[in-house]
């Protein structure tokens, strides 16, 4: 009778401590909230609202989306819209939910060669970097990041083809990287607000221009779809988007901020 009490308990014990090790939940994610501090903030309160771990994997939005297809995450937190339709479209994920935004900024060095503080729009500011023979560092790593710096190039009608490795270099890594990089070579560079105001290597660079709608910068969260990949956690990443578009999510998501500035707006439908 010992025995098998005891024996019961250990297979209780094993059963119990199994099923806790994998209550968690597989999070592939642009380099950009990771960068941010955003994640080291959230996800502890989430776990300790749910009890729910979220091991994220940082990486740029397109690799984010490639390692998904494989089926190497349970869900993504990326912004790259028309990439994430298309993941959806393929039949990779679920529903896109917005639920946050911010902006991005172009940084550059104090002394500003180019005078882009003066521009008012940000076609202007990439137009005055390539007249005035300024440099300009792109990751370059197909991320959410590098997407819309292509875009904003074909905006302000200028060619990036056969530039690379002059006045136009590109790091192949993630925003961090991206801008000690462009400290490093005195260069401008396009950058999330986020992760500029957490990133410490500033010296003498400075944030020269912002606001122009077309640097909005939308987050989305995805499940991926289980039809594809069975493994998929669905409740566990259920849970965590609803978490992440309630009212209470959204606020914590508001409240975030480094030195008084917030880095993200929350913005889902309820």
């Amino acid at each position: 009778m010992l025995l098998r009490s005891f024996l019961f308990l250990i297979c209780f014990s094993y059963v119990a401590g199994a099923l806790a090790e994998d209550k968690f939940i597989l999070l592939q994610s642009t380099t950009s909230t990771k960068n941010s501090g955003l994640y080291d903030y959230l996800i502890p309160l989430f776990t300790a609202d749910t009890g729910i771990d979220v091991r994220v994997v940082a990486v740029g939005t397109g690799q984010a989306l490639g390692n998904a297809r494989n089926g190497d995450a349970d869900m993504l937190i990326v912004h790259s819209k028309s990439r994430e339709e298309k993941f959806i479209a393929e039949g990779y994920g679920l529903q896109r939910h917005e639920f946050m935004y911010n902006d991005f900024v172009i940084v550059g060095p104090a002394s500003d060669p180019a005078e882009v503080a003066k521009s008012e729009t940000v076609k202007e500011s990439l137009q005055r970097i390539v007249k005035t023979g300024g440099s300009f560092v792109s990751r370059g790593d197909d991320s959410g990041t590098h997407t819309k710096e292509l875009e904003l190039w074909q905006l302000a009608g200028l060619s990036i083809s056969g530039a690379s490795g002059g006045w136009y270099k590109e790091v192949g890594a993630g925003m961090g990287a991206t801008l000690n990089a462009s400290v490093a070579l005195q260069a401008y560079t396009l950058c999330d607000r986020a992760t500029w105001l957490n990133f410490g290597n500033k010296k003498d660079y400075r944030l020269l221009f912002e606001g122009d709608p077309p640097l909005h910068n939308q987050y989305s969260v995805i499940i991926v779809d289980p039809a594809r990949h069975p493994h998929v956690k669905l409740k566990l990443a259920e849970t965590f988007t609803n978490w992440l578009l309630s009212a209470h999510g959204q606020q914590l998501i508001a409240s975030y901020q480094i030195a008084g500035d917030q880095l993200f707006f929350p913005n889902a439908s309820q």
